[in-house]
């Protein structure tokens, strides 16, 4: 027998790091021992954030399947600045085709998109919207 799904919730969290609180408590789990789960898994990603989809069933149990990295965030360290630009025209920082690749593989996942060349397209708007120039 199925077991019957009380919420599902879309959160942020950071990678290896998350800790019990108002985040986690609208989730509607058991929140130690999610945070234990969830920090084994992405002990490799500190410093990340991390989107995550928390299944909470009825008995109190759960299923997470953790997504990758925004590509904001991917974008912002690549180029090695804190923040994008308000303005598209205002470039405010630069990455190499290398490196737009490089994300746009690691993203494959989790984007509508057939093979890399499609992916770097997507990745290269995101970019331009930024204000980062793709060399």
């Amino acid at each position: 027998m199925r077991k019957k799904i009380t919420k599902v919730v879309k959160m942020e969290l950071p990678g290896g790091e998350a800790h019990p609180g108002p985040k986690l408590a609208s989730a509607g789990v058991v929140m130690n021992k999610f945070c234990t789960d969830f920090n084994a898994k992405t002990a490799d990603r500190k410093g990340q954030v991390v989107p995550v989809i928390i299944t909470a069933y009825e008995d109190k149990t759960y299923d997470f399947v953790i997504k990758t990295s925004p590509v904001a965030g991917l974008l912002l360290k690549a180029a090695g600045i804190q923040k994008g630009s308000g303005n598209p025209k205002n470039i405010v920082g630069h990455i190499t085709k290398a490196q737009l690749k490089e994300i746009a593989e690691y993203k494959m996942p989790d984007l509508n998109a057939n093979d890399v060349e499609s992916a770097m397209k997507i990745i290269e708007g995101s970019a331009r919207q930024m204000g980062i120039a793709v060399d």
